[in-house]
């Protein structure tokens, strides 16, 4: 099936036969579509033929297929979710003022883009969390000892990449929201990389499975985690487009399989 293409010259150069082949017949080719350009291969933007919401999804239901289902069920989900409702506030917040006003590296800060990420959808928004809370089999800092805990955190150095991402792990260990941890860190640390390294994670080149597996790993191993994230480095720290891509991938990380 095209839909299992490894290789996009193939899937391309399919597209392109079918609209020749439907052109000769005076058939229409696509209809909710429009052309918007889009940065290609050759570092050129070139128009590229774009689906509206309602056609991506009437897409998806012509060519049914386990993957072809899970692509909606993804797409789809956000509509009306907590998560999906989180990650339009994420989108707003880097379209937004508020994220130059927001604190960097601190517990403060942190909680700033939970309570902006989550306000409304979450009754403890922004709150340090008073219960324990485990996740595999794995306890995160004890809530009793959670205000101390994020003060030494706190306190870290930020200056290099290597200390700024030693504060990253420390404080995904620390856990200190009943949810929405992994989305409000990653904010977090990008704000850290891009003050003090003039850099930020494009999240789009780190898979699902290697991050999740990296970040089991860093409380005892964080080399896999640093060349994870020093490969994904760039210096694209005001592409707008990058950061919703980012957000994206980020939401991703998130869902169950």
């Amino acid at each position: 099936m095209l839909t299992d293409q490894s290789d996009y010259t193939k899937t391309r150069n399919y597209w392109k036969y079918l609209k020749a082949k439907l052109k000769k017949e005076n058939s229409e080719v696509v209809s909710a579509t429009t052309q918007l350009k889009f940065l290609a291969p050759d570092g050129k933007r070139r128009l590229a033929d774009v689906l509206d919401y309602t056609g991506i999804v009437a897409l998806g239901k012509e060519f049914p297929g386990k993957k072809a289902n899970r692509f909606i069920e993804w797409f789809t989900y956000g509509a009306e979710s907590i998560d999906g409702k989180s990650k339009t506030k994420a989108y707003a917040l880097f379209e937004s003022s508020f994220i130059n006003s927001l604190e960097v590296g601190t517990t403060k800060g942190l909680q700033q883009i939970h309570a902006y990420l989550f306000g409304g959808l979450y009754d403890f928004a922004g709150q340090i969390r008073q219960k324990n809370i485990s996740k595999g089999g794995f306890q995160f800092a004890v809530s009793r000892f959670l205000g101390e805990t994020l003060k030494q955190i706190e306190a870290m150095p930020e200056t290099t990449f290597d200390e700024i991402v030693h504060k990253y792990i420390e404080m995904n260990l620390a856990h200190p929201f009943m949810e929405g941890n992994g989305r409000t860190a990653r904010i977090w640390l990008d704000l850290m990389l891009k003050k003090s390294l003039k850099k930020c994670v494009d999240w789009s080149e780190i898979g699902k499975s290697d991050y999740m597996d990296a970040m089991m790993q860093s409380p005892t191993n964080s080399s896999m985690l640093k060349k994870l994230l020093v490969i994904a480095l760039t210096n694209k720290i005001n592409d707008l487009e990058m950061f919703m891509k980012g957000i994206d991938y980020s939401y991703y990380y998130e869902e169950n399989d």
